[in-house]
């Protein structure tokens, strides 16, 4: 059963006016408990306008989105419980902190859950952990710590609520290689420990191929839903939409045009190596 069910959802901005603009179209989508899913599409593709729907930011103009089967949509107590249980985290959020220190920061939404303080306490230590936050900064102000301590801080805000669904657009934005995989790795250990799902908006092909499914927006649609490698299978149509390719799979395109025969699964530089070697063991082209 899904966690959440997205149905039929549009959305119009400044309808009935001259700037009347459909951002998003008649879309279906499931996400699941356990699950990390990558939301793709060149800017402009609707992936804002969906997110922002499913913590009743934003509300539909036709469709549903039912968190448990229950339209969140449907009464204020419902808008407000899916703000709790779906979590969302705004691109560059470390400019979203307010708080005097950190442990305020984090403990921001526990407090408007109505907690115990030592519920709350207890949340803003799971959270920090979480994220790879050392308690020596709870009490520094969020404003003079680095870039990738703001956005760790910002984030540990939002698992601090213990959403059952954690959204995020574009987290690794900004960072170094090593910032990137120490905060994917944290965000995996989290969707593991907490048994939550990930729903990650990104430009990043890498990140996108590590998770478990990913979807493809144009135009306010998917364009197209499956697995990393059901979908980098499809090289040649990501490209026409303008879409990026990780690294691995783009070359393994150009050599399947310069003539080399290779799986059209290919988008990770293992599976490019052995797809070579296992060419040049079968005589093939010399690589």
């Amino acid at each position: 059963m899904s966690l959440m069910e997205i149905r039929g959802l549009t959305h119009v901005y400044s309808r009935g006016t001259p700037f009347e603009k459909t951002a998003v179209q008649n879309l279906d989508l499931d996400l699941f408990s356990g699950e990390t899913v990558a939301l793709i599409g060149h800017t402009g593709s609707g992936k804002s306008t969906l997110i922002q729907h499913l913590n009743a930011l934003l509300k539909p103009t036709g469709g549903t989105v039912l968190l448990d089967s229950n339209d969140i949509f449907s009464s204020k107590p419902a808008m407000r419980n899916a703000r709790f249980r779906v979590g969302l985290v705004f691109q560059y959020p470390e400019y979203q902190l307010f708080e005097e220190t950190v442990r305020a920061d984090i403990a921001f939404g526990p407090k408007n859950q109505k907690l115990s303080p030592d519920e709350i306490e207890a949340r803003v230590r799971r959270a920090a952990g979480f994220v790879g936050l050392s308690e020596d900064l709870f009490d520094a102000s969020p404003l003079e710590l680095s870039g990738g301590q703001k956005r760790r801080v910002a984030i540990a805000g939002v698992l601090a609520m213990e959403p059952e669904l954690l959204i995020l657009d574009e987290p690794t934005s900004g960072l170094d290689p090593a910032g990137r995989e120490d905060l994917l790795q944290n965000l995996f250990r989290w969707r593991s420990d907490r048994g939550g799902a990930i729903l990650l908006v990104t430009h990043d092909m890498t990140t996108a191929a590590r998770c478990d499914r990913i979807v493809v927006m144009e135009g306010g649609r998917i364009a197209m839903s499956g697995t990393p490698e059901e979908v980098f299978s499809r090289a040649e149509e990501l490209q026409s939409m303008g879409l990026a390719l990780p690294e691995a799979a783009r070359i393994a395109l150009l050599l399947r045009e310069a003539g080399i025969k290779l799986p059209r699964a290919v988008y990770t530089l293992d599976q490019l190596r052995n797809s070579l070697l296992e060419r040049w063991r079968e005589g093939g082209e010399p690589c």
